[in-house]
């Protein structure tokens, strides 16, 4: 079965809609101002205190300060780190250093086999394949071929290409967000459909 993510939470209304919908993972996007979802801290803090304990919480991270996103593994307000910037192997092994026994996943932007290759190579847990920062698009699928290793999809998913997409691609996870809103705020009844079609219940 494919896991889920549902990312870009920041109302407590979606923590119900995910708590009721029991998503495998949400995402809280982290002192990202270019984002209509960006989260403080302890925006953030106050969100997982609502969140179901079976969902896991995962913060969505784009060059910040190692400690910073350190803090908020080891407070336990999230129990993964995903990255989106220019995060690379050195960052990653300290971070590790500084939350040791961390989860860590890195988000590769997608555009030539180049891409896969660094994210072949990467040492996080986990690597997202996506288009860019909620841009809604899908990259170039075919280009998915060339990873070796599980991965989540992301980048343009919505619940009437999940079921395609896991046809074609077979990957270990999906991670959406701009395909379960309405007017840029997340759609309960999306997040519905869109878990019923990656759990092949659609």
């Amino acid at each position: 079965m494919t896991r889920i993510k549902i990312c870009g939470l920041f109302r407590e209304c979606d923590i119900d809609a995910v708590n009721a919908l029991r998503p495998d993972w949400c995402g809280f996007i982290v002192n990202f101002p270019r984002s209509h979802r960006n989260l403080a801290p302890d925006q953030v803090r106050a969100l997982r205190a609502k969140l179901d304990p079976g969902i896991t919480p995962v913060g969505v991270f784009v060059n910040q300060p190692a400690r910073d996103v350190a803090a908020l593994l080891n407070d336990g307000t999230i129990s993964a780190a995903q990255l989106h910037g220019s995060e690379g192997a050195e960052y990653i092994e300290h971070l590790r250093d500084l939350a040791p026994g961390c989860v860590l996943w890195k988000a590769f932007k997608v555009r030539a086999s180049a891409d896969l290759a660094a994210a072949n190579a990467c040492p996080a847990d986990l690597v997202v394949l996506d288009n860019g920062y909620g841009t809604g698009s899908a990259f170039d699928w075919s280009l998915a071929e060339g990873i070796k290793r599980p991965y989540l999809l992301a980048g343009g998913l919505t619940p009437e290409n999940i079921p395609d997409a896991i046809m074609r691609l077979h990957p270990w996870g999906l991670d959406i967000s701009s395909g379960v809103e309405t007017d840029r705020l997340k759609d309960r009844d999306k997040i519905e459909a869109a878990i019923r079609a990656a759990r092949g219940n659609g």
